[in-house]
């Protein structure tokens, strides 16, 4: 009986087309002679033209049915994260009764209105969507907030390509072909067990508050106080060493279950704060915010990123219970990695020991895309896991 097989590699090199030759053999080794039916590749630390090459060169030696794959800021496989070096992490699973319907969603743009063309339409046995997506031309927020309704509920997985300095640079793989525009993506169908994990890197600080003044993604008042006011007071609760640094990681967590009883850090979409308003003492934040939601201040540092990527791992195991995992996909944040922790390998060893796989790799990206409260959405900091049942 055929079972779900994982195999990831990873290979170092300027030569990227020599690296991504090696990083498929070291993908492929554990499949042991059986074709491949997914597999994805990321390329760092190369121009466009060789990033391309490399990319084509990979689908030619996988032989998949379906290959995915973009440039990235940097790479992640082989239990490491590999951050503005010349690399390809390849991962690539033979996946038994799975169905696959690859795609390439272009953008058409008119005086009024942006229309996004060739996504499918869902099936009864569709059960995930990877999108990989260029974030200099292709709508995302837009996309992945409206996928929930447009797409009746198929969760989407995935992140925005990242380490292009400029638009047009960013290279994006779907089977054989390379696009410098737009998204790429496959949605996942048949018997297959996959589950998605999303780790928002957050804690919870002060007490929750209703929105009770707001316009759009401005929030003015929380409980009937300005909101920077309620943000001081949740800061201020904090042993003062803590202070500077709770400030600098500051997000708004809107609550996800408005009937909860007890809520933590993870029952609340995270969103940053783009500006502040001194005189008025409004919040702009990265969402719409109505009046009437539940709000409360959450801190992002490396020790909260630490202990809620261990957290919700520990949690889907559970929910998971005896079933093994043969491997997983990783998007984690290019904000991630040495930026956050002392070390870029962070993230994948924690999925790896989480999951109890070595088939884990995946890409830093510059915004991570996962299902929150059942609700698809694009996040910041964020490291969305995609696992695979053996």
């Amino acid at each position: 009986m055929r079972r779900t097989t994982v195999g990831d590699g990873l290979a170092l090199g300027e030569d990227v087309v020599a690296a991504a030759e090696h990083a498929v053999a070291a993908a492929l080794a554990p499949l042991r002679g059986e074709r491949p039916d997914l597999a994805c590749v990321f390329v760092s630390g190369a121009d466009p033209q060789d990033a391309a090459r490399a990319l084509r060169h990979a689908a030619d030696r996988l032989e998949a049915h379906t290959v995915l794959g973009c440039t990235a800021h940097g790479v992640i496989a082989a239990g490491r994260g590999i951050e503005g070096v010349a690399s390809v992490s390849v991962w690539a699973a033979v996946l038994p009764g799975v169905s696959l319907r690859a795609f390439h969603l272009e953008v058409i743009r008119t005086a009024d209105s942006i229309a996004v063309l060739g996504m499918p339409e869902r099936q009864d046995d569709d059960v995930v969507g990877v999108l990989l997506a260029d974030p200099w031309s292709f709508p995302v927020d837009g996309f992945v907030t409206g996928s929930t309704e447009s797409l009746h509920g198929l969760p989407l997985v995935g992140g925005l390509a990242s380490g292009a300095p400029r638009a047009g640079q960013t290279r994006l793989l779907v089977d054989g072909r390379v696009h410098e525009r737009g998204a790429v993506g496959v949605i996942v169908g048949g018997p297959v067990g996959v589950h998605t994990v999303v780790s928002q890197g957050c804690r919870t600080i002060g007490h929750p508050y209703t929105v009770t003044r707001s316009a759009g993604s401005t929030l003015a008042e929380l409980g009937g106080k300005p909101a920077l006011l309620r943000a001081q007071d949740a800061v201020s609760s904090l042993p003062e060493a803590e202070q500077g640094a709770a400030v600098r990681g500051l997000q708004v967590g809107i609550a996800i279950d408005e009937y909860a009883d007890e809520r933590g850090s993870g029952d609340y979409l995270a969103r940053g704060i783009a500006a502040v308003d001194q005189q008025t003492g409004a919040l702009e934040v990265g969402d719409v915010v109505p009046v009437g939601a539940t709000v409360q201040f959450l801190v992002r540092d490396a020790d909260a990123a630490h202990e809620d990527l261990a957290q919700v791992l520990a949690a889907f195991r559970a929910r998971a219970g005896l079933q093994a995992m043969a491997g997983a996909l990783l998007f984690s944040c290019n904000g991630r990695g040495r930026a956050m922790f002392p070390s870029a390998d962070h993230d994948v060893l924690a999925v790896r020991g989480g999951l109890g796989v070595e088939g884990v790799a995946g890409f830093f990206a510059a915004g991570e895309i996962g299902p929150v409260g059942g609700r698809n959405q694009v996040h910041g900091f964020t490291a969305t896991v995609l696992a695979f049942e053996s």
